[in-house]
């Protein structure tokens, strides 16, 4: 997603890939509304759309409920902005085809093993290569080596649980207590998976899960002695919680799970690191191409940390209301209580689909969009053409909207969509960089043009 964003904005980029090629593994099984927003920005909502019965039909069978959840209370009602359910397996496909499509070359089994940055450039030690670049951004997960080669500090609080889930058979189900949480735990099972939330276990595992290890998770987490057969290939994570202190060491920045870890509780990760590429390649373009207003490049930190640290915060509560035990039993249904009442549902659902961030700008503008991920919005046209805000951000440019002869270079509108908009200027990454009303003075705007534009010729007219 960032290899295509940095090209849409006219930078070079190139892809190194320790893997010999995509991953199989599912993974993640959707997408919030902002990935699934900025995906559409880019003329990719049609594909995306085309997996999401799929996908929620295979949510309702694992889940038993179409509703999104906090610590696997099955409540949170939809929101009017829509998620996309799409395994990563096939969302990845997806941007591969997107970026190498755009001529993003992609270099498989380039692990990077050494990494060196002067003022000038960095220069990066793939294999028996090396190569030299402006910027060096690690997108490479927890694990990955460009945040521990760069040196940057990855502080957090270490995991309660380990969780595990295999493709496999039980053959002796009747014996097992109905999926949920049980005694020692959280346990699943069904059309052919095995899961377990391990609180026994939280101790960091490497290698492929054995039939050994699974049966004896089953045992801690259930108290049942069960036979597991055909286990095949599957995932062990923990849910340590860990971020980096800065996203920016001069020209090595990071993004995605490389700047942070957490749980997987409510299905956050992939969006969150999705939206971090969106807001950093813009601004990274800008940068190596010299057309960035001062500190444009420092607002990716500033914009994205608060966020990540956000949903630290939440997953750690997640696996505290996960733990066994009668006293978590009580404050779950506590929580459960309070998610049926409208307001606090709304709250819940806000938080965990990212749609309560609101940058800080560096300028006043009060309108409530002012700061926040801008939704598609349905717009009339001043030759009275209907339209919708993502056919107009193709390009990856700015977009600054108005009544017709308000601004000059405005792409003039007749309606937003909304009784509270007349006029906004939506950043290249979907964010609300101006907002105005009806009778609201336009007296910052050009301000915003400033702090944002990277070039004044790049706004879409």
């Amino acid at each position: 997603m960032l290899a295509a964003e940095l090209k849409l904005a006219g930078a070079n980029p190139v892809v190194l890939e320790r893997l010999a090629r995509p991953s199989g593994e599912p993974r993640a099984r959707g997408i919030g509304p902002l990935a699934t927003e900025a995906l559409q920005r880019r003329g990719l909502g049609e594909l995306i759309a085309r997996h999401d019965e799929a996908g929620r039909a295979d949510k309702a069978r694992d889940h038993g409920s179409e509703k999104a959840h906090f610590a696997s209370i099955f409540k949170i009602d939809a929101l009017e902005r829509k998620s996309t359910l799409i395994w990563q397996v096939e969302l990845e496909k997806i941007l591969l085809e997107h970026a190498v499509g755009m001529g993003v070359p992609v270099w498989y089994e380039h692990a990077v093993t050494g990494l060196e940055q002067d003022e000038d450039g960095v220069t990066v030690r793939a294999g028996d290569r090396e190569i030299r670049a402006a910027y060096v951004v690690g997108c490479d997960g927890g694990r990955g080596s460009v945040r521990k080669l760069a040196g940057f500090d990855f502080p957090g609080t270490a995991p309660l649980m380990t969780v595990r889930r295999v493709p496999a058979h039980i053959e002796d189900v009747s014996e097992l207590p109905p999926p949920g949480r049980v005694e020692g735990g959280t346990l699943f099972y069904g059309h052919g998976m095995v899961a377990t939330f391990d609180f026994a276990d939280p101790d960091r595992w490497d290698g492929p899960i054995t039939v050994d290890e699974m049966q004896a998770s089953v045992k801690r987490v259930s108290g049942v002695d069960v036979t597991i057969t055909d286990v095949q290939d599957g995932l062990r994570f923990t849910d340590q919680a860990r971020q980096v202190t800065a996203y920016r060491l001069g020209r090595v920045l990071l993004a995605g799970d490389a700047a942070h870890v957490h749980s997987p509780s409510g299905g956050q990760g992939l969006n969150l690191g999705l939206m971090d590429a969106v807001n950093l390649g813009w601004k990274l373009a800008a940068t190596v191409a010299g057309t960035a207003p001062e500190g444009l490049l420092d607002s990716y930190h500033r914009e994205r940390h608060p966020v990540g640290a956000d949903v630290l915060h939440n997953t750690r509560a997640q696996s505290a209301l996960l733990r066994p035990g009668p006293h978590t039993d009580a404050l779950r249904d506590i929580v459960a209580d309070l998610m049926d009442i409208p307001e606090v549902n709304r709250h819940f659902g806000l938080m965990m689909s990212g749609l309560d961030v609101q940058h800080e700008l560096p300028y006043e503008c009060d309108h409530p969009l002012a700061g926040r991920p801008c939704p598609d919005l349905a717009l009339t046209l001043v030759n009275g053409a209907d339209a919708r805000l993502s056919e107009l951000t193709r390009d990856g440019d700015a977009v600054l909207l108005a009544p017709a002869g308000a601004v000059p270079g405005a792409v003039e509108v007749q309606s937003t969509g909304r009784d509270d908009l007349v006029a906004l200027l939506v950043r290249p990454d979907g964010v609300v960089a101006w907002a105005a009303g009806p009778g609201d003075a336009y007296d910052t705007l050009d301000v915003a043009l400033r702090a944002w534009s990277v070039d004044s010729s790049r706004v879409r007219a």
